[in-house]
């Protein structure tokens, strides 16, 4: 962990951002055999071997050769380079290096199908990609049709050693350094791109207010294709903190990481939280754990109770004393590819009660507001779109503008979430606006019902509310008609669907919520997840109306 001095030497850099941050930190004197990152056996280094443990001194030597191959190969500031791969630790060496050279990182989820790659990437105008052994053919064969000038893998980079004349790149606080995508839940992902500045300004911001004393260890279980996994990477390297990279997002991979690398905190999405939770954790080593940090779309309780059962924290006492009190912090934090930081924050500790989709209030450097359908502000208790502003929010989409200004409204931009206020300022997060469902029983948010679901039925591990509608029949929050709400039941239990409906229907009507159509059991491998581990309610809508409609 960092000192006082040298987080006061951080401050005092008025060069450092999101593209220069390895260098940096070298220049600072950091010692080279700080441990920097930990890999999961992902990454082939150049001189061919797959290292566990990247000391500082090694992962800036690894940058600098694909940077001078980078450069061999002609790449120039502000050329985009595409790189497609599983390994969460290949896409961290490839933003570092990039950035040196001033050149922007395209990064492409390994999850995407070929054809939504292939086309994502000809909309970056990337001038060339390299992949893993894995993805080696989603390009192949496609290279001049891409305008691509090169396609690679790891196994190709050696270095030259000859590196620009002015090296590392001396990056504006403008200057574009990542281009990462959303989820794509909606159809092909919407390419966004940080600057020097965006990227970096949350971290600051946090180590302006702490010096990061409980930031021992990090394990990053996110998507290393998402902005945040480099967020999280960087940050630890400001506070001399090891990262370890893990490339998969199952919950019983980041399970096994956990106990191998003995975090202090671990950064997620909800969908890897609920699958960890649905382990049974008494038979897993988590004492390490101090603290989880989720973005993305808001936890369920069931999964966040569940999850700081495990490790410890520290606390104040009635003495003024720094204690260890049993149970870990989760901090739920909505965000976005899109807002390169989460933009809320609410903190749950064994025996808080902030939830019901609680997402607290907004960072202190962040606004927000529930806005009604022509952009003004509505007050408490009304259920709106919600609307952000921040230092941190992307410039716009790259080569769509159009899209990116359709989101904004009333000077605020939309999240494609649905929220409310209560009278103390606090926000919660209700649905996604295509997830809602109007019925004839009344509006049903589907993340909203799915909260109360699992928090009030313990033999749920895990459930999914989808509409189904007639064909050419629009019943989301911007549709005027109307639709049948399922629900997709994750359980251990015995009960058939006609029980599980009037069980769950009981529940909704006990709360007030809409009663559901139906109750359908289901396994987990027959939830179908987008690139970053979302649920994709619109893929299982079209799937669950065919198969009602005696069609599959």
């Amino acid at each position: 962990m960092i000192t006082k001095a040298e987080r006061a030497q951080i401050f005092a850099d008025t060069a450092l951002g999101a593209g220069n941050v390895l260098h940096r930190v070298v220049g600072y004197g950091r010692p080279l055999d700080d441990e920097a990152v930990w890999t999961d056996g992902t990454w082939t280094a150049p001189d061919g071997t797959r290292p566990e443990i990247l000391t500082l001194g090694a992962l800036y030597d690894a940058v600098k050769e694909y940077a001078s191959w980078y450069h061999a190969r002609g790449v120039r500031p502000r050329d985009p380079v595409a790189i497609h791969t599983f390994s969460s630790t290949e896409f961290a060496v490839n933003f570092l290096a990039l950035t040196s050279l001033g050149a922007i990182p395209s990064f492409v989820n390994g999850n995407l199908r070929p054809e939504i790659a292939r086309e994502y990437v000809r909309r970056q105008g990337a001038v060339g990609v390299l992949t893993d052994d894995a993805h080696r053919d989603v390009f192949a064969g496609h290279l001049d049709e891409l305008a691509l000038g090169f396609g690679v893998t790891a196994a190709d980079v050696h270095g030259t050693g000859e590196l620009p004349a002015v090296f590392p790149y001396e990056h504006d606080s403008t200057d574009p350094i990542i281009i990462s995508h959303s989820s794509g839940t909606t159809g092909m992902p919407k390419a966004v791109p940080h600057t020097h500045q965006t990227l970096l300004y949350a971290q600051l911001h946090r180590l302006r207010l702490s010096t990061g004393n409980s930031m021992g260890r990090l394990l990053v279980a996110l998507p290393g294709s998402h902005n945040a996994s480099i967020s999280v990477l960087l940050f630890g390297l400001l506070l001399r903190s090891p990262v370890y990279l893990q490339s998969s997002q199952r919950g019983a991979d980041v399970l096994d990481a956990a106990e191998k690398f003995k975090p202090t905190n671990i950064f997620g999405f909800a969908g890897t939280y609920g699958e960890m939770a649905a382990h049974d954790l008494s038979k897993r080593d988590l004492s390490s754990v101090e603290g989880w940090y989720n973005t993305g779309d808001a936890a369920h309780e069931a999964h966040v109770r569940a999850l700081i059962a495990q490790g410890s924290h520290a606390w104040i006492d009635e003495n003024f004393q720094r204690v260890r009190r049993p149970g870990s912090v989760f901090t739920d934090g909505l965000g976005s590819s899109e807002t390169g930081y989460s933009i809320f924050h609410n903190g749950h500790r064994p025996g808080s009660a902030s939830y019901g989709r609680c997402i607290g209030k907004p960072m202190s450097f962040a606004e927000a507001a529930v806005l009604s359908e022509d952009g003004k502000p509505l007050p408490p208790g009304e259920i709106g779109r919600l609307g952000v502003k921040s230092p941190t929010l992307t410039p716009g989409y790259w080569n769509d503008s159009l899209t990116f200004h359709r989101l904004r409204l009333g000077g605020y931009w939309l999240t494609g979430d649905l929220s409310m206020q209560d009278e103390d300022g606090n926000f919660y997060h209700l649905d996604r606006a295509p997830d809602a469902i109007r019925t004839a029983h009344g509006l049903v948010l589907s993340t909203r019902t799915e909260e109360l679901l699992l928090r009030e039925i313990p033999e749920l591990s895990d459930c999914t509310v989808v509409a189904v509608a007639p064909d050419g029949v629009r019943a989301d929050w911007d549709g005027d008609g109307v639709g049948e709400a399922y629900v997709l039941v994750q359980t251990g239990g015995s009960r058939s669907d006609d029980e599980w409906t009037a069980h769950v229907n009981e529940v909704l009507a006990k709360a007030g919520f809409p009663v559901l159509t139906r109750a359908l059991v289901m396994d987990a491998g027959e939830v179908t997840k987008g690139a970053t581990g979302k649920v994709l309610k619109r893929e299982l809508r079209e799937r669950f109306r065919d198969r009602l409609a005696g069609r599959s």
